[in-house]
């Protein structure tokens, strides 16, 4: 009988892990992808919403057309996961397994800073995206704030929209009139030691002001202030900020996460410490990484590989190294790069525009890489 593998998830991780195993494993697996929302969203490509660098419609593609033949598509809301009997219920319909993927993501949960919904902008869905740019639209300077809440999806994404917005600025005359404050809720401008030394001299260079140790406690939308928990506060005209996230809601309910809805996981096998036959990768896990798409692609081989490796008879023989690659946009076009793993820390080159141009170029490989072609 073919294993029954289930795929929670239609992310990044989840569609790769599902297009790499159906090529793997050659029928010899029932293998089912399970996603709320039937069109995929190339989520990196908000970022550029805001500033009219991308629109909407270029960050879809049908979910059912990315995946391999011989995956199912259910277009499902999970509502539950029960590890004992090894089944998933939808509000559609309901999954037996021999294998699980959880590959669910992040949530953004700006309700857990009052007053950051009615008084702040983000990127992190299309909404609030397209908001944003209809403020910056009609933004003729002053006082912009940025400020970033933890945990977070894609951790450049602070600096970049800062890089971003200070030569957009620039380009329509507004940079002089407009003073940028960024704020960090660590002792350093960034997690990872050498990419916050190197975003000091960057900001320093373009004039970019800053404030660590910044974690945000509430917002007053009305005066316009943004608060910190150190007990500093700091007034705007446009706050821009990166709301804190969480793992999703049916994890919770179901025991398999904490209580913030990330699952415990082996760090270099990405089996979930509770049952060897689940894997989680992705934003879903706790590992102390970037929750970031390449983290997630990575994972994604790996996990790949071992469910093959078992539903042939074999034992799972990969292993993840926490290799992570970002690209770091540093004005409308120049880049650098952030590569690192578990033992090995970043070292961003010199920004170019060549490194912009990848980052491009990448924007349209993008979905070759999901069906598990790159």
């Amino acid at each position: 009988m073919a294993a029954k593998v289930v795929i929670v998830g239609g992310g990044v991780g989840g569609t790769i892990v599902a297009n790499q195993l159906a090529r793997k494993v050659n029928g010899k697996a029932e293998i089912t992808l399970i996603s709320q929302d039937d069109q995929h969203m190339y989520q990196p490509g908000l970022l550029f919403i805001p500033f009219n660098l991308m629109q909407p419609d270029n960050l879809y593609r049908s979910q059912r057309e990315l995946l391999h033949p011989h995956v199912v598509f259910a277009h499902d809301k999970v509502v539950a996961i029960d590890p004992e009997k090894k089944t998933v219920k939808g509000e559609k319909g309901q999954w037996t397994y021999d294998f699980l993927v959880i590959a669910t993501g992040s949530r953004l949960a700006p309700e857990a800073v009052p007053g950051l919904s009615e008084g702040g902008h983000w990127f992190y869905d299309l909404d609030h995206a397209l908001k944003l740019r209809e403020a910056l639209r009609s933004f003729e300077g002053g006082k912009v704030v940025i400020a970033t809440g933890v945990p977070h999806k894609c951790p450049v994404a602070p600096l970049e929209v800062t890089f971003i917005l200070h030569e957009w600025l620039e380009q329509r005359g507004l940079r002089e009139k407009t003073e940028i404050t960024y704020l960090y809720p660590i002792g350093r401008l960034h997690s990872l030691e050498p990419v916050a030394n190197w975003a000091a001299p960057q900001f320093e260079e373009r004039g970019i002001q800053s404030e660590v140790l910044f974690n945000m406690e509430k917002v007053d939308p009305e005066e316009k202030v943004i608060y910190s928990l150190e007990g500093s506060s700091h007034p705007f005209d446009l706050l821009i900020t990166i709301p804190p996230h969480k793992g999703q809601k049916v994890l919770i309910d179901s025991g398999i996460s904490d209580q913030n809805g990330w699952v415990s996981v082996d760090r270099h096998t990405l089996q979930w410490k509770e049952d060897e036959r689940v894997w989680a990768l992705g934003d879903t896990t706790d590992l102390p990484i970037s929750k970031a798409g390449s983290t997630a692609h990575y994972e994604a081989d790996v996990v790949a590989e071992n469910i093959a490796a078992r539903i042939q008879g074999g034992e799972s023989g990969h292993f993840y190294n926490g290799k992570v690659f970002c690209f770091i946009e540093t004005g409308l076009d120049t880049a650098t790069y952030a590569s690192f793993n578990y033992k090995n820390p970043p070292r961003p080159p010199a920004p170019s525009p060549t490194i912009h141009w990848f980052k491009v170029a990448y924007n349209q490989l993008y979905w070759q890489t999901v069906q598990g072609l790159l």
